[in-house]
């Protein structure tokens, strides 16, 4: 544990960019956690004698349509996306892991019959197919999970396959064979660590995506009902505001949309070093 710490140390400090991905990272999870118990306002309370007001020192980010506060509402907003994204990523990395390491290591018909069902996922554009998803099971925060869930399956498959595959002959998995190691120790003991950096990478890219997908999804209409705080909903409730010089309204959500996906996108090079047992020497 003292080892995986001073890595941890040694990881976040060399690097400037995977410092700053990781403090970014930090500030979400702690307005995520402990957000609603530090906004000023209450995000639901609407007041419209302060409606559509500038930001000001009593409204840091100004207020929308119905007077309610915009700072307390993107902060409020985070846990809910965090949970989306989390959710959706986490079911889709497990399945996916699952589903490719036994496609990787049997091959034959298994491999087939996974990867016919991958490529008809992929054959339709994600996000349409997530929109068709929402559509026809409603538009719940379950559902949002679960098509999320789905649209990112096959990148988990595909990678999880390939890395088992290339892996299958080499001479350590054929040392553990020949010990009486089981199928399922080889692909839990012997596989799974060493294709887990190449998942972690992906799994941070696919936060980011995730969150945009929900985003997209209640930019549409299809995601969280309001007024439940929401980045993509606040987004598209400010959108029809910008032309008249409201621009506040969906500036700051658009803003922390975009910081959550780019810490992401950052932290992904980061994570990769502090798993990969090869940079621990």
């Amino acid at each position: 544990m003292k080892a995986f710490a001073l890595h941890l140390r040694y990881v976040v400090t060399e690097n400037q960019v995977t410092l700053f991905a990781f403090l970014l990272f930090v500030g979400i999870v702690g307005c995520a956690l402990f957000g609603g118990y530090l906004v000023p306002y209450d995000p639901l309370a609407t007041n419209t004698a302060n409606a559509l007001q500038p930001p000001n020192a009593q409204h840091w980010f100004g207020t929308d349509q119905l007077g309610r506060d915009i700072f307390s509402r993107v902060i409020v907003a985070t846990r809910l996306d965090m949970l989306i994204s989390v959710a959706a990523v986490s079911l889709s990395l497990v399945l996916g892991t699952i589903l490719g390491t036994l496609a990787g290591f049997y091959g034959g018909w298994t491999d087939r019959i996974i990867g016919r069902g991958v490529d008809t996922i992929m054959a339709f554009p994600l996000f349409v197919l997530a929109m068709g998803i929402v559509s026809a099971l409603g538009n719940t925060v379950d559902n949002i999970i679960y098509a999320t869930a789905i649209i990112n399956l096959p990148f988990y498959v595909r990678l999880s396959r390939s890395e088992v595959n290339v892996r299958t002959s080499a001479e350590f998995i054929d040392a553990a064979r020949m010990s009486g190691n089981s199928d399922v120790r080889l692909m839990v003991v012997h596989f799974l660590p060493n294709i887990l950096p190449p998942m972690m990478v992906q799994v941070s890219l696919n936060m980011g995506w995730a969150i945009l997908n929900a985003a997209g999804l209640s930019f549409i209409g299809l995601g969280v009902r309001p007024p439940t705080p929401e980045w993509g909903i606040m987004v598209a409730e400010g959108a029809s505001f910008v032309v008249s010089g409201e621009w506040w309204i969906a500036m700051f959500p658009g803003l922390a949309l975009m910081l959550a996906v780019f810490c992401f996108n950052l932290l992904g090079d980061g994570l990769r070093d502090l798993i990969d047992p090869r940079r621990r020497t």
